[in-house]
């Protein structure tokens, strides 16, 4: 995609309500019969010919990717002609961007036109598609439908005239001006509620068969007064009609997402994790081969690990893990700052490293083990960690390998050992297992019933065995087997380093310590597991997962996100006090939530709604070309340190030569500056101490990476969102 459609997708992605626009080029995209091949991208197709029946889906997204297809809804001009993109074309940069994130999760993207705007809801909601990308405004009216994603940008609602006409200047200039717009749209709705206080305003329905191009013709003919068009979409006709301008903007703003259908939770996480943290401009991809010099120079170490009770999980909101634990002290070791992924397989994590995505791969990986086609593209640590193979099956049953049904995934080296074992003539049944399915799961399922028996190692079982799961070893299979991480094989200097490391803590005092920690003692295994994320418990990220969820649905947050940030700022404590004054689960100043209405922050529900909808007044004090994936950086910076200190920093940047526009690796850059008197005499809000919002945003983004790769991924889908979907107007309160 061109950094033109970038730009346009993230400062003011999407088309109008209105815009009907569809796509006829070289993308994948669903032909009506008898339509025009796909070969010949450059043609405007017609849809007056029957289609065939769709296609009916109405799955989440692990369904979404057994399919291997995502369809993409787009509105398509209500005349039935698809437009030809243009450059800046809005509605072409979200189909870009959401193919790239079905591409991402392993699935073809396909775009369904949809021909009349108003049929793009039941369209989702009776299976035909999975996805809106159509720059939807978010109205109370369609919360009640559907689901929507974190807002891609917000727009201003802005009043279109002929351009000689000089009629009207503000709102209630159109009292008796006829305003053509489809009744399906936003934009309807708006002008429905502005008549109450203006009952002059005349609404003329569009008709049916009329094309957004055609009802610009008539305001620029005169034959209408005025129509109405989202900012983003109007600044596109603008750019090639002189003959129409924008009159006034109507009061407020509004937000621009995606939508999903109300069930499509893990789709919809997947799609805010995306938004905020995954899609980048080209050239910036988060893709990296460089070995120890790179490394160190970029200051951050990459470790792709699995979510299991033994590698790296959520316990009350905390970063836990032994391995976790081993790759923090590695990068604590170095002046590195540790980041983590979690593949949603273990067939990616061998992938990931190998592609340049993460610098090492952990997960108690067996050298001895890798797929031939991968086993010269990567290199092993020394063992750190040694383990027997059990066959795992319930307590009653018998110790015997003979006729049993044992489930495994097929890509493990539990899955090799079991097939050689076969070949030498033991007799027993092999049951693949979802490669997404973790071992620990594999155990529950054995207690439960669910399945014969599986195959751990031994640290596996010790952990299920300390919570008082109902297994027991039946057969030991193997002598104790090494475990190691791996990094590729060209990084030799990284593998001397970490080889460095595990040879002085490996049985050390802090080693043994974790150890014992995560398998050995009973009593602190049974806590961890208590309080820890995962497909057999109920556990939430903090006691107000209902409240954060409901507040942050009706400001337009990622629920995760605020609850990294609470995380950060009271470690969920109510009646949390900073130095400063600040109060409640986000620590907001008294005096900040009197102005907002709010008196008793240690309510949690006071202190939590009061710090979102601060949170979304500080995000609406920054224009609205700022990247929206930037803002919610720049906002959090904000938060913590003011406004006028971010806007100091984005001015310092830009005279650095660094982009303000972009926080990480620019703009933060210059944040620390302004703790120098240099720097700060000559900054219209002075010193600042910059590490403090610097590094407030960095371990929000970490752990809110954190809660994205593991909670929404493992949670029960009976987690729903509270059903409070509500929404303050004018986005302030």
């Amino acid at each position: 995609m061109s950094s033109c459609l970038l730009c346009v997708l993230l400062c003011a992605a999407g088309c109008s309500d209105q815009d009907k626009a569809g796509v006829a080029s070289q993308i994948e995209v669903r032909e009506p019969a008898g339509a025009v091949p796909a070969a010949v991208p450059d043609v405007v197709r017609q849809a007056e010919v029957a289609t065939p029946a769709p296609d009916l889906f109405a799955g989440d997204l692990p369904g979404l990717k057994r399919r291997g297809l995502l369809r993409i809804l787009i509105p398509a001009n209500v005349g039935g002609a698809f437009y030809l993109p243009r450059d800046g074309w809005p509605v072409e940069a979200q189909h870009e961007a959401a193919k790239d994130f079905a591409r991402r999760h392993g699935m073809r993207p396909e775009l369904v036109p949809v021909a009349r705007f108003a049929d793009m809801i039941p369209s989702l909601l009776a299976g035909k598609g999975d996805l809106i990308a159509a720059n939807l405004t978010v109205t109370d009216a369609r919360r009640k439908q559907i689901a929507f994603s974190v807002p891609i940008t917000t727009v201003r609602q802005q009043v279109l005239v002929a351009a000689a006409d000089e009629r009207i200047t503000k709102v209630a200039d159109l009292v008796d001006k006829r305003i053509m717009l489809d009744p399906s749209s936003s934009f309807w709705e708006r002008v429905e509620k502005l008549r109450q206080a203006h009952p002059g305003i005349q609404l003329v329905p569009r008709p049916t068969e009329m094309s957004d191009e055609e009802e610009l013709d008539e305001v620029a003919a005169g034959r209408v007064d005025a129509s109405i068009r989202d900012s983003n979409v109007a600044s596109m006709y603008l750019s090639y009609r002189d003959d129409l301008k924008p009159a006034v903007d109507l009061p407020g703003v509004d937000d621009i997402a995606w939508g999903v259908r109300p069930g499509a939770l893990k789709l919809r996480a997947a799609l805010n994790k995306f938004l905020h943290l995954e899609f980048q401009p080209e050239g910036r991809k988060p893709v990296s081969t460089a070995d120890w010099d790179g490394i160190v120079k970029r200051r951050v170490l990459r470790v792709v690990m699995p979510n299991n009770a033994a590698s790296y999980f959520l316990h009350r909101g905390e970063l836990q893990g032994f391995e976790y634990e081993l790759a923090k002290a590695f990068a604590d070791a170095n002046g590195l700052r540790l980041e983590v992924l979690v593949p949603e397989n273990h067939e990616q994590l061998l992938g990931w490293l190998i592609d340049g995505r993460a610098d090492i791969a952990a997960g108690f990986l067996d050298p001895d083990a890798v797929p031939v086609s991968r086993a010269s593209a990567v290199a092993f640590s020394r063992p750190y960690h040694y383990a027997p193979r059990h066959l795992v099956v319930r307590a009653d049953a018998a110790d015997s390998l003979e006729g049993r049904r044992i489930t495994v995934r097929q890509s493990s080296s539990y899955w090799q050992d079991l097939v050689a074992l076969r070949a030498q003539g033991a007799n027993f049944e092999l049951q693949p297992a979802p490669e997404d399915m973790e071992t620990e799961e594999l155990i529950a399922q054995v207690a439960s019933g669910e399945i014969d028996a599986t195959v751990a190692d031994g640290h596996l079982l010790d952990i299920e065995l300390a919570r008082g799961l109902g297994v027991k070893s039946a057969v030991v299979l193997s002598e104790e087997r090494p475990h190691a991480a791996a990094v590729r094989a060209g990084n030799k200097a990284l593998l001397s380093k970490l080889n460095a490391f595990i040879k002085k803590e490996y049985r050390g005092l802090v080693y043994n310590i974790l150890y014992k920690k995560y398998f050995t003692n009973s009593s602190n295994v049974r806590d961890l597991a208590a309080g820890r994320i995962g497909p057999n418990n109920g556990n939430g990220l903090s006691p107000y997962d209902e409240l954060t969820r409901k507040y942050a649905e009706r400001y337009g947050f990622d629920w995760l996100l605020i609850t990294a940030q609470m995380y950060e700022e009271s470690r969920f404590d109510p009646k949390a006090k900073s130095f400063a004054g600040a109060l409640g689960l986000l620590q907001v100043l008294p005096r900040t939530a009197k102005f907002m209405g709010f008196e008793h922050l240690e309510r949690p529900e006071d202190g939590l709604h009061a710090g979102v909808k601060y949170l979304d007044w500080v995000r609406n004090r920054f224009e609205d070309s700022l990247p929206f994936n930037e803002r919610m950086w720049f906002t959090l910076a904000a938060y913590n340190a003011g406004h006028g200190h971010v806007d100091d920093a984005r001015r310092l940047a830009r005279q650095q030569g660094l982009d303000g526009d972009i926080w990480f690796g620019n703009t933060e850059k210059a944040m620390l500056l302004l703790s120098k008197k240099a720097y700060a005499s000559k900054a219209r809000y002075g010193y600042v101490r910059g590490i403090e919002p610097v590094s407030y945003v960095r371990d929000i983004r970490t752990r809110y990476r954190a809660y994205a790769d593991i909670t929404e991924r493992r949670l029960s889908d009976t987690t729903r969102p509270s059903t409070d979907l509500s929404r303050d107007t004018a986005r302030g309160g």
